[in-house]
């Protein structure tokens, strides 16, 4: 796998400035950088003195200094303008990001981590609400497709370094998982409406790249199950890369070819590894091959991360140009405090995702959809297949008695033929008898001399077609047993629509079973409201701390007071922490109740999925019937157009066999009176 041909990856646009009252010559620099590392220096430098003008004068939003900056948003192009200088900030730090993403697509390939920490910084330190590109959707799935990236960019490595089988397999798991991430924003529907057109063709190639990824992954976990000598793991894993190759493979469609070469390398590589572990397991090892959700699942590495942007950074800035404009001492504690609130996110973060974590293996586990859960409605209406097979049969009343009659035809056709062929054999079978009898009589073995030849031409032909009227004979019964089959079916749909709903199975459900799905359904919507509290909690939170700025008060505050300071400020956040902490905190019990309910639900879902399949079954079966018609009355005209064209040769051959066999008669008799 160390020379598979490299994906594609995905790269953000860089945003285009507007309208900013500031020196030309230091926004021409900032904005029009060349597409370079030397570029990433240039932005990080105006990123540095921007947050340095920002500390000192008041040029945020709503206050003296503040003038209007524009930028073009990337997914619209409109222009988009706010008079505050932290727009300006966030504008360059979103195309410091994308510039970094730029260059990790392109064979650099390490500049993807660099991009995430961009994102994130945005993401947690600037509002949300100055333009859709930098919502807080947005930018999620940019770090997700980032720091996806950058681990594969890690995987690519790691193979090419013959690294160890399972670590290369958990490296390619936790590809997935990010990628897994990015496409659940993808699907989220107010993203896709924010992303426009480009949603489509990210969501395809990150869904390919999972599945691709997730058969790396269990090609190198078969490539350790073979390390350990363990052949029948080795079997079922490479059979699993081999199924997810395959689906990677149908979403590969309409992707470049470089993606295409990738996937049949890999297939060849995939495809050699199962077929020999099959082979030699079959005639060597005889290991039973386990179940794959018996083995432990592979759990993802995450060795990278988004790396930490530090505007103030001296090694990145260069010299504060703005120095002895304010005092330096409220510029380090408004970053001070920034950094509380920072950790304050982090803390709170870590124990959400941790819960969240759980949340989704516990849900992933149970493998219940609140939206199909309750299936029931489906068993009400026949479905628009079946309906539109009853409209089409509903203007052709005569479909059944066409079919019926051209059957009949067909086996009266067939009848004639048989008894003239019959009839033909009799006639040879009697002559033949005859010819016996003469020989004993006149002690003769072959053939008296005289004998009339067309008997020979007409038994030759007779066998002729005897042989082709046993082949018809065989397919004239499998079309009579194929029409037997759908008859009942066609006259089923084109009867009543209350005869075909009556003819779709339906579940018979207790009041009790009614009564377990209820609570079933409930116990799924507690959860539902559970998560939607807890990210509405945490969107507060995050919006809380981006609009906190105490900047005024720190001017004004001894250097001595600081800590105390921040310790009152930081108490606005409490009342928020208390909601969370309950919110997590009954996480637990309504887990126990959906476990609780699944239990008693178990019966139920396994009868209501053997009434659906056997209602998709019937469903099934009536609708190929229906497109069975067409292709029977098809065969059954072939049939009568073939028996009626042997009939007719049938009838002259049995003329000729009957003259043929009183000329052998007369010519005994002749015999005989010498």
């Amino acid at each position: 796998m160390e020379a598979v041909p490299r994906m594609p990856m995905i790269w953000l646009d860089l945003k285009e400035a507007g309208e900013f009252a500031f020196n030309d010559a230091v926004k021409k620099s900032a904005v029009s950088v060349p597409r370079d590392f030397e570029g990433c220096s240039t932005l990080r430098k105006y990123l540095g003195q921007l947050h340095f003008l920002q500390s000192r004068i008041p040029m945020g939003n709503g206050q003296d200094a503040a003038v209007p900056v524009t930028w073009t948003e990337i997914f619209s192009g409109k222009a988009v303008t706010h008079e505050d200088i932290k727009y300006e900030q966030a504008c360059v730090l979103y195309n410091l990001g994308a510039l970094h993403s730029m260059l990790g697509a392109m064979d650099k390939r390490v500049s993807e981590e660099c991009a995430a920490g961009a994102f994130t910084y945005l993401r947690d330190h600037f509002p949300h609400s100055y333009s859709v590109d930098m919502s807080h959707q947005i930018l999620s799935l940019n770090i997700n497709l980032m720091l996806g990236q950058a681990q594969e960019c890690l995987l690519e490595k790691s193979m090419l370094d013959n690294r160890k089988s399972f670590l290369v397999a958990r490296i390619s798991a936790q590809v997935v998982d990010y990628y897994k991430e990015a496409c659940r924003s993808l699907e989220n529907s107010e993203t896709a409406s924010l992303l426009g057109k480009i949603q489509k063709d990210w969501k395809k190639l990150v869904q390919m790249k999972i599945y691709y990824f997730a058969a790396v992954a269990h090609l190198h976990m078969g490539k350790q199950a073979e390390e350990q000598q363990k052949f029948g793991e080795r079997v079922i894993y490479f059979q699993s890369a081999l199924d997810k190759l395959n689906e990677a493979i149908k979403l590969a469609k309409g992707q470049p070819e470089t993606v295409q070469e990738a996937l049949r390398f890999t297939m060849d590589v995939i495809g050699g590894k199962y077929n020999s572990a099959k082979k030699d397991n079959d005639f060597i090892y005889h290991e039973a091959v386990p179940a794959l959700d018996t083995l432990q699942s592979v759990k993802g590495a995450p060795l990278v991360k988004a790396l930490p942007v530090n505007p103030t950074d001296p090694a990145v800035t260069g010299p504060d140009i703005f120095a002895k404009l304010v005092p330096m001492a409220a510029h380090e504690a408004s970053s001070l405090y920034s950094e509380e609130k920072a950790k304050l996110l982090r803390d709170v973060m870590a124990k959400i995702e941790a819960k969240n974590e759980v949340l989704d293996q516990f849900m992933d586990s149970m493998q219940l959809d609140p939206e199909t859960v309750d299936n029931l409605d489906m068993f009400n209406h026949i479905p628009p297949v079946l309906m539109e097979k009853c409209a089409a049969l509903s203007v052709r009343p005569d479909t059944v008695r066409n079919l019926v009659q051209s059957m009949q035809v067909l086996s009266g056709v067939f009848t004639d033929v048989e008894a003239s062929l019959k009839e033909i054999r009799d006639l040879l079978e009697e002559d033949e008898a005859q010819e016996r009898k003469l020989q004993e009589l006149l002690g003769r073995v072959p053939p008296a001399p005289g004998s009339p030849p067309g008997l020979a031409e007409v038994s030759k032909e007779c066998s002729k077609y005897l042989e082709l009227h046993e082949k018809a004979s065989f397919t004239n019964t499998e079309l009579h047993r194929a029409m037997n089959l759908h008859l009942g079916n066609l006259r089923l749909l084109g009867g009543p629509l209350e005869q075909v709903r009556a003819a779709l199975p339906t579940p018979a459900l207790s009041e009790d079973d009614k009564q377990v799905l209820q609570n079933l359904k409930r116990i799924l919507a507690k959860v539902q409201e559970m998560r939607d509290q807890r990210m509405s909690l945490e969107q507060q939170l995050r919006e809380m701390i981006q609009k906190d700025d105490i900047t005024t008060s720190l001017v004004t505050t001894d250097r001595s007071e600081m800590k105390k300071l921040f310790e009152e400020q930081l108490k606005k956040y409490d009342q928020l922490k208390v909601y969370l902490e309950q919110n997590l905190a009954a996480q637990e019990n309504v887990l126990k109740a959906l476990t609780d309910a699944n239990v008693k639900y178990a019966a139920v879902r396994k009868a209501l999925a053997e009434v659906e399949h056997k209602w998709n079954t019937t469903v099934q079966t009536l609708v190929a019937s229906y497109e069975a018609y067409e292709d029977l009355m098809k065969k059954s005209q072939e049939g009568k157009d073939f028996y009626t064209d042997l009939e007719g040769k049938a009838a002259k051959l049995l003329e000729r066999a009957r003259a043929a066999c009183q000329a052998s008669e007369a010519h005994r008799q002749q015999l005989l009176e010498r």
